[in-house]
């Protein structure tokens, strides 16, 4: 018989202290599982999972492949099956490998080749940067120095591609990597970004005076390829120092001079086109009469095509004077030795080789001076001869020059024309010796094109030129310095003098077809010296080993001539 204890009045028994359970939350937490259920393994602390990790007992989908670039090379192009290593789509694990630019090429070529790599792909600095202060280069004075380099270069006639190609090398060579120089006809500007979240500095500064100083232009050279060196160590200190001495150097001839260089330079140019020592002389004091007159407008503070104008005005006076005096001497050649002095083939071809190289701001600007400064040539000229044809001047448009029996003579008279160019171009006089063989031999290929092969004058313009720029770019890489002290005086002997004379003398005398159709052959030889300059530099460069590049074709173009 059972009997319940609460019925009957009985005390139940007393249970042992041991057995009872304390009477709190501990003994009904949610987290404790019931009796009878086995309790779960212990976590494994050595190997923790992600909650972005698969379950087990998932196939896990293949990676899909990364999107491409529009300019990364077609996988299958060619007989390649893969993606060559030069163009990679993603970040290797163990980084894009450093490009290390040859140190045997001129640092115009490395800098031009730096240039035209996109700023992620470009190379830190391989040596130390050339400062003194450990917390980084001083930003302020390195683009204030950089572009006083700058100004100098494009003041003294340089391109605006080496000009550009200088700068960034300054820049680089102190530290400032992520830099960006900028360069038109009168505005220098510079960029210094020092990383992506930081806040870019820019500083500009405007060219206003521009002079023909080449030697000038060399010592530039010679300190920015000092500074790009790594043989060479040149402090912000050292560097702001040269630059001073060289703005503080005098040119290295006297005015006089440059005044017999004038002279000399238009009688060697009558003599070329068939003159006899009677045209030399007479040639010679109309050209020294236009330099002292273009002197004195200078004094006076008067632009440069007034300058022009006043110069062009004395050797057609001294031809129409001869004509009037009826001297058995040549008033034509007389008349297009003058002219010989005065064109701006300096100008015109900076202008040609930077819209050639992708700087058309810069080509029409130096395009459209050469325009002011001939229209300047063009209205002297005319304001003579227009008298000299109302005086009954025997001038007569349609007659030519006498062809070339004299080569001997008129190879010396194309060499003295390129050195008194050298003169007054103010070169140094170590490379006025080059220049002028290299005048000669422009001259020379000319002649035995064009008179003894009977070729077109443009093409044999072309060609001629086209050596000049060849061996000037040669001779420069071999110095390490600019071309231009030796092409633009080897040039000298081909500018269009004759046709720009006969063009004008039938302007002034009414007869416009025939001007006209002088004036533009004269504009074609004058663009085909310039064209043919630009080619045989192109030429030279191909010649010559690519830094970073295992040969020709590889040679990175600029974005702006990639046609779109």
């Amino acid at each position: 018989m059972v009997v319940d204890p609460k019925r009957s009045g009985i005390a139940p028994e007393a249970e042992p202290q041991e057995d009872r359970k304390p009477q709190s939350d501990e003994a009904h937490s949610a987290f404790t599982p019931p009796e009878g259920v086995p309790l779960p393994p212990p976590p494994e602390e050595d190997h923790p999972t992600s909650e972005f990790a698969v379950p087990s007992g998932l196939a896990q989908e293949h990676p899909t492949e990364p999107e491409g670039s529009a300019f990364a090379p077609p996988k299958g192009h060619g007989t390649q099956t893969k993606q060559p290593t030069g163009f990679p789509a993603f970040t290797p694990p163990h980084g894009i490998p450093m490009v290390r630019l040859t140190k045997e090429t001129p640092w115009q070529d490395r800098m031009r080749t730096m240039l035209r790599m996109p700023l992620a792909e470009r190379p830190v600095p391989e040596r130390a940067e050339k400062h003194e202060d450990e917390s980084g280069p001083a930003v302020p004075r390195v683009l204030d120095l950089t572009l006083r380099i700058g100004e100098l270069l494009l003041a003294g006639g340089e391109g605006a591609e080496d000009v550009e190609a200088a700068m960034f090398g300054v820049a680089h060579a102190y530290g400032l990597d992520r830099c960006e120089p900028t360069v038109t006809f009168t505005l220098l500007s510079v960029t210094y970004q020092p990383s992506l979240v930081d806040d870019p500095v820019t500083a500009s500064r405007t060219v206003r005076r521009r002079v023909t100083d080449y030697t000038r232009l060399a010592a530039v050279f010679r300190l920015v390829d000092d500074i790009c060196s790594d043989d060479v160590e040149v402090t912000l200190e050292e560097a702001y120092r040269r630059l001073a001495e060289i703005r503080r150097n005098r040119h290295p001839y006297p005015g006089w001079a440059l005044t017999v260089a004038s002279g000399a330079l238009a009688g060697a140019a009558s003599t070329l086109v068939g003159g006899t020592w009677l045209v030399f002389f007479a040639a010679a004091v109309g050209a020294m009469l236009g330099d002292r007159l273009a002197w004195l407008a200078s004094g006076r503070g008067l632009p440069e095509f007034y300058q022009f104008v006043a110069a062009a005005m004395p050797p057609a006076a001294v031809g129409v004077a001869v004509s009037l005096a009826h001297a058995e001497v040549q008033a034509s050649a007389v008349i297009t030795g003058g002219l010989f002095a005065l064109i701006p083939g300096r100008a015109l071809v900076a202008g040609v080789q930077d819209g050639l190289t992708g700087y058309y701001i810069t080509a029409s600007a130096r395009l459209l001076e050469v325009c002011y400064l001939i229209v300047g040539i063009v209205c002297g000229v005319l304001t003579v001869l227009y008298g000299g044809v109302q005086l009954n001047a025997t001038l007569n448009p349609e007659e030519a020059l006498p062809v070339a029996t004299r080569p001997v003579t008129q190879i010396l008279a194309a060499m003295l024309l390129a050195l008194a160019f050298a003169v007054l171009l103010q070169q140094e006089r170590h490379t006025v010796l080059m220049a002028t063989l290299n005048g000669g031999v422009a001259w020379v290929v000319f002649g035995a094109l064009h008179y003894t092969s009977e070729v077109n004058a443009v093409a044999s313009t072309t060609v001629a030129a086209g050596l000049v720029g060849l061996f000037g770019q040669l001779l420069s890489r071999y110095r390490y310095a600019s071309a231009l002290p030796y092409v633009t005086a080897a040039i000298g002997p081909l500018l269009p003098g004759s046709a720009t004379y006969f063009g004008l003398l039938s302007v002034a005398q009414g007869n416009l077809d025939m001007g006209l159709g002088s004036l533009t052959k004269a504009a074609a030889l004058a663009l085909a010296i310039a064209i043919g300059v630009n080619l045989g530099g192109e030429i030279a460069r191909l010649a010559i080993k690519v830094p970073g590049a295992a040969d020709a074709s590889a040679r990175r173009a600029a974005k702006r001539t990639r046609g779109f």
